[in-house]
């Protein structure tokens, strides 16, 4: 008898425990979350960025090519010239005596040339008549033929004397304005060895242009006629604008790294811009404005057999319960394309209740979003995301998991007397 209790005891125990295990089970219930963004219209620029220098498109260094002091400036830094205007003046004394001198050599070598001529006629004439020996003959023309060839060289000596002369006139080559002056009056220059710098005259401020240096891991990237901004320390929220006019193909080698020149050019027409400034470039590598954008991560998005599964049996008994008779279509599969054509991919649009594949074709990216070529509209829903999310209901509330094995508290079900 006492066995049979023990028994029924038994029996009694495992009854209470599958009930309370199958009322917990029966309880929990899965939700499936789906994330969604919308196709909405918006810019993709991938850029690479650079630092440069600023400068005139066109920028002369004046010299003077014979050496003497500066007796006389006419210009000063900022000073605006015309293309022959007389920049600076050096003393003309000593060149004005070179001058001189070489212009009597000059008239004498004339007189030797008359001399010798005299004599050559002479003794032409006398050697058709063969009075005087051959020999006397040649002299006589060896002299005149020396006389003519040191009156070139007397004049070839003026000449140069002469340009000298006007060198002596420093005059603008360019219209522009002057930079830098180099030099002071009084000032001595000696042109010996090279031509000393006195002046630094920039063509037209109104276009400037940035030599940037492009790193060989970029240089691929830059193409001319680009589209370049730029800003400069001198003022931070002002943007400027230029375009890529060359791609130099020298490289320059900096502590082991190697990059190229670029040249952009640089309109500035409020003149603010300054020859020398800093400039950091963004060059627009890739740039599509006012079009259609999917989010990478709806490009990305593969969902789970399990969870498509869930949320098709969980919209269906919701249809149920409205009592719609159609049921929801979620395709587990998509169409493929080929593998060499990356331009074309699945998404997953959702329509009201319906989740189903979708083929795009996309464009340009910058990682961030895809352009949609084809395949999708605006408006249109994409699935980013599907998250499969466990509740336990109590009646038609939700409540956080417990275990039906956990003891609750002793005032957990009393109501407030407030």
């Amino acid at each position: 008898m006492k066995k049979k209790f023990i028994y029924i005891g038994s029996v009694v125990v495992v009854l209470a425990i599958v009930f309370f295990v199958y009322r917990y089970f029966a309880g929990n219930k899965t939700a499936i979350t789906v994330e969604t963004s919308k196709i909405e219209k918006g810019t993709i620029s991938n850029t690479i960025t650079a630092t440069g220098t600023l400068e005139a498109v066109k920028t002369v260094e004046v010299g003077t090519q014979v050496s003497g002091v500066i007796e006389k400036i006419f210009v000063d830094f900022n000073s605006q010239v015309k293309r022959g205007q007389l920049l600076a003046l050096l003393d003309e004394t000593p060149l004005l005596a070179q001058l001189e001198q070489s212009k009597s050599s000059v008239d004498q070598a004339e007189a030797q040339v008359k001399y010798q001529k005299a004599t050559f006629e002479r003794y032409k004439a006398l050697i058709v008549k063969k009075l005087i020996a051959q020999s006397d003959f040649d002299l006589a023309e060896y002299n005149y033929s020396n006389a003519a060839a040191g009156l070139n060289n007397a004049k070839s000596v003026y000449d140069k004397n002469k340009i000298n002369l006007s060198y002596a006139r420093i005059y603008s080559p360019i219209d522009g304005i002057i930079l830098e002056r180099a030099v002071d009056e009084g000032q001595t220059v000696a042109a010996s060895f090279s031509t000393p710098t006195l002046f630094t005259i920039a063509n037209d401020l109104t276009q400037m242009r940035v030599e940037a240096n492009i790193d060989e891991a970029d240089i691929g990237q830059v193409c001319n006629n680009q589209r370049v901004e730029f800003t400069v320390d001198a003022f931070p929220l002002k943007k400027f604008s230029g375009l890529v006019t060359e791609i130099r193909l020298q490289p320059v080698e900096s502590s082991n790294v190697i990059t190229y020149t670029v040249i952009i050019n640089a309109p500035n027409p409020e003149k603010i811009l300054m020859p020398g400034m800093t400039a950091n470039a963004t060059f627009f590598v890739t740039e599509a404005k006012n079009i259609l954008l999917v989010p990478a991560k709806a490009i990305r998005f593969k969902p789970d057999s399990a969870a498509l599964e869930s949320y098709n049996e969980s919209v269906l008994a919701g249809n149920k319960q409205i009592g719609e008779r159609s049921e929801p279509r979620m395709e587990s599969g998509a169409p493929k394309f080929q593998k060499s054509d990356e331009k074309r991919q699945v998404v997953w649009v959702k329509q009201g209740d319906i989740i189903h594949p979708q083929n795009v074709t996309l464009g340009v990216t910058d990682e961030i979003n895809y352009e949609v070529v084809s395949g999708l509209k605006e408006g249109d829903e994409v699935v980013v995301s599907m998250n499969t999310e466990s509740v336990v209901q109590s009646g038609s509330a939700p409540v956080a998991s417990q275990s039906p094995f956990m003891p609750k508290r002793p005032d957990g079900n009393k109501k407030s007397n407030k």
